[in-house]
């Protein structure tokens, strides 16, 4: 399977769809009317008016399917945008962009796909009207026409819903045209802006705060922020301030009240951006926010990371020159937070990725690869710290006698006990099949480090009838590298394994 690239106008596409406001709504009977006609036209059990998002292909009427809303990557319609006019997949199984897409293994078993692109007035591929079947279907150029003419329908109906939004909203309409389709040019600048911001090594509060600062010159605002709630604790940082606007006191204690109504736990849980025009008439007002001369408020949710709740806000004071949350406002705030949403949940799947990579299998610590990178980052970082190797004695022969599950067991027991013990932020890491290193912060005794491992080990010997001893090694970091650490610390490991041996050998021969 393969996805279809990206549009070299994907920026202004992006806006050019936001700018409908079309995504997440109810049905609507003009475009069910559509689908419907292109399924009797075309004899095709499913029709489908689709939509191409950043990260997601969604469906706004299907007939003959539930959803046609899915990953953007398995999206037949992610193909069909890049194309001048109707693409027809005669066989999605023959195809080898398809041949493995889920919709082609599984529901709705797709056969044959024919798609006519949604071209809008100024140029850009928002989505597409497109037909299914799951058996071959023929379809004649007379068909492919009837498809692109009902399309060009479908845009026509998105003109006209878009411009009855603007006709509600704004006065003196044709003027805010123009205006919206300048700003429109502004706002693909700001939204690529933002997209490229995740490609800097920042944290995720770093990257919605200078989005907040790029948003906020965008779209003129007095200040812009980044609102977090962790339990019941709520703090606001401050991404955006114009230099005309006073300094705004957004302390912990002063900056509940900001939300009318009490509306703070609410705006915790909710999915949907909430919008303010007059603070003023808000009947929970509050007298020092009027003071201040807070007039115009949105919020934005970015989601949930963790245990901390995210959520953009927008600040206009009441000699705001734009009197009201405009249309374009509204569509780079939701088109910006879908893409930090985005953004933010992909590098949420690849920090538990690297997680994963750096843990153990069987034993949960953490592995090698993560004992490699983490004594390079102390000794870089120049920490004190104490290196400890340890290797647990009569493994081979539980292994031989009991069996290797038993052994894993054993394995799982010593590791899981270490890990509850006191080592003081100190980390576990299993580096070979018996073998383990413990990274301890700061200056340990051998005495220190033998209490906690051996603790670990009489865990490990209640569940075997084999002796199961552990040799271990010390070292503290005094300035030297850290192979030479690893070194030192290895070879008294040897050493204290030699001693147990000799020992061993001793007791037996005083029995003989």
């Amino acid at each position: 399977m393969t996805a279809a690239p990206m549009p070299p106008d994907e920026a202004a596409r992006l806006m050019a769809l936001a700018r409908y406001e079309i995504l997440d709504t109810p049905g609507e009977v003009a475009f069910d009317r559509i689908t419907r006609l292109a399924a009797h036209l075309l004899r095709a059990p499913v029709a489908a008016i689709n939509f191409v998002d950043q990260f997601r292909q969604w469906g706004k009427s299907t007939v003959g399917l539930g959803s046609s809303t899915a990953p953007r990557h398995d999206s037949f319609c992610a193909w069909t945008i890049l194309q001048s006019g109707p693409m027809v997949i005669e066989n999605a199984h023959t195809d080898p962009r398809f041949a493995h897409n889920p919709m082609v293994t599984g529901d709705p078993h797709v056969h044959m796909y024919a798609g006519a692109p949604l071209r809008t007035p100024s140029g850009h591929h928002v989505g597409t009207l497109c037909v299914t079947d799951s058996g071959p279907h023929i379809l004649t150029a007379a068909d492919l026409q009837a498809l692109q003419d009902l399309a060009d329908l479908v845009v026509s109906e998105l003109e006209l819903r878009v411009s009855t939004l603007h006709l509600q909203r704004e006065l003196g309409a044709q003027e805010q045209i123009n205006q919206e389709l300048r700003r429109t040019l502004a706002h693909a600048q700001v939204l690529d802006g933002i997209t490229s911001l995740f490609d800097l090594d920042l944290s995720p509060e770093d990257v919605t705060l200078a989005s907040a600062s790029l948003l906020g010159e965008a779209m003129a605002t007095d200040y812009t922020g980044l609102i977090t709630f962790q339990g019941e604790t709520l703090s606001i940082q401050a991404g955006y301030s114009h230099p005309r606007a006073p300094v705004l006191d957004l302390d912990a204690s002063s900056q509940t009240p900001l939300w009318p109504g009490g509306v703070t736990h609410s705006l915790r849980t909710s999915t949907a951006p909430s919008y303010l025009d007059d603070y003023l008439a808000h009947p929970s007002a509050l007298p020092w926010a009027v003071a201040a001369g807070v007039r115009q408020l949105a919020w934005l949710p970015l989601g949930v990371r963790g245990d901390t709740t995210f959520l953009l806000m927008a600040v206009r004071l009441q000699d705001h020159p734009v009197p009201r949350w405009r249309s374009s406002d509204r569509a780079l705030l939701e088109a910006a937070g879908r893409s930090v949403r985005s953004a933010l949940d992909r590098r949420a799947l690849m920090e538990v990725a690297m997680d994963q990579a750096r843990q153990d299998a069987l034993t949960s610590v953490l592995n090698r690869r993560a004992f490699d990178e983490d004594l390079a980052a102390w000794d870089a970082e120049g920490r004190a710290y104490t290196l400890a190797v340890l290797d647990l004695d009569g493994m081979k022969a539980v292994n031989d006698q009991e069996g290797h599950a038993q052994g894993d067991k054993i394995l799982r027991v010593f590791a899981s006990v270490l890990r509850s013990g006191e080592l003081d932020q100190g980390r576990i890491y299993r580096v070979g099949g018996d073998e383990f290193t413990l990274l301890l912060p700061g200056p340990w005794s051998e005495d220190e480090v033998l209490e906690v491992v051996e603790t670990a080990v009489l865990a490990a010997q209640q569940v075997s009838v084999l002796r199961v001893g552990v040799s271990v090694g010390v070292a503290k970091a005094e300035g030297q590298p850290a192979a030479a650490l690893l070194a030192l610390a290895d070879a008294r490991m040897y050493q204290a394994k030699r001693r147990r041996k000799a020992a061993r050998e001793q007791a037996l021969e005083a029995t003989m």
